[in-house]
């Protein structure tokens, strides 16, 4: 999956979540609303760490096959520091609980991770950026 044309993948990605979540959360719908505050706030630190939440959201992701989702928490997880080592046992746990259906989202997945390894330093994902922040 990459390529030409496949630099911007993260770039993009992240452009087009930040653009749709501002006109999701310009809308005056308090239940979309709560439901973003709920989510930022359950994925702050508390009894576990953030690293450790990102990488259950990681996992929950691939399993439940959400490419967007899984795009998103290899984001937050790298932003959390979490190791290349380490993002490879959470795929394996992933794998192993979603079963052989998950190839492909690990595919992409792995692909995303190539591509923001290779983008730090580039300001393709901001390091600063609170993790799940829906604005």
């Amino acid at each position: 999956m990459s390529g030409a044309g496949e630099g911007d993948r993260v770039a993009e990605f992240t452009a087009f979540r930040k653009r749709m979540n501002e006109r999701i959360l310009a809308h005056d719908n308090q239940v979309v609303r709560r439901f973003f505050a709920l989510d930022t706030q359950t994925y702050r630190d508390g009894a576990l760490d953030v690293k450790t939440k990102e990488l259950l959201g990681l996992v929950a992701s691939l399993v439940l096959r959400c490419d967007d989702c899984v795009s998103y928490h290899v984001a937050e997880c790298r932003a959390a520091g979490v190791t290349r080592d380490e993002m490879f046992e959470t795929f394996s746990v992933g794998l192993v609980v979603g079963g052989s259906i998950v190839i492909p989202h690990l595919r992409r997945a792995v692909d995303f991770l190539d591509q923001l390894e290779g983008s730090e330093g580039e300001g393709a994902v901001p390091a600063e950026k609170p993790a799940h922040d829906h604005r």
